[in-house]
């Protein structure tokens, strides 16, 4: 019966992350101004390092959530602070990188590594400060 409660348990976790990623992703692309989707899909590759980044910026603390919760409230509590830590990074990049948006929209590299990079930074930093 230990291999059903761990299957069980891999599933409630797995799948609410999942549907975490997918409700931050869509967002988080509602709160920039630009639309990273529609950029992605026509190709732009500063759109596409700074949202990979963001994706793994979320991702990462939420993995050392799963791991280090006690339960499913605790894990979304997590959640909740991962997505908030990457809203302030977002934030933080914006106020440093003038016109981030329209660099993205335009396809200035440069500034797509940075905000995918420094969301990655913040949300290694997340996931470290969440374990015990």
């Amino acid at each position: 019966m230990h291999i059903i409660d761990a299957l069980l348990a891999f599933c409630a976790y797995f799948f609410i992350g999942s549907a975490l990623v997918v409700l931050f992703l869509n967002v988080y692309s509602k709160i920039t101004p630009h639309n990273e989707w529609v950029l992605i899909k026509q190709g732009n590759m500063a759109a596409s390092l700074a949202f990979s980044g963001v994706l793994l910026g979320y991702i990462i603390p939420l993995a050392s959530a799963a791991i280090n919760s006690v339960s499913i409230p605790d894990y979304l509590l997590w959640a909740v602070v991962a997505f908030i830590v990457q809203l302030l990074v977002y934030v933080g990049v914006r106020l440093y990188i003038s016109e981030l948006s329209e660099k993205i929209t335009n396809n200035h590299t440069a500034a797509g590594l940075f905000m995918g990079a420094a969301a990655l930074a913040g949300g290694i930093l997340n996931a470290a400060c969440m374990t015990e």
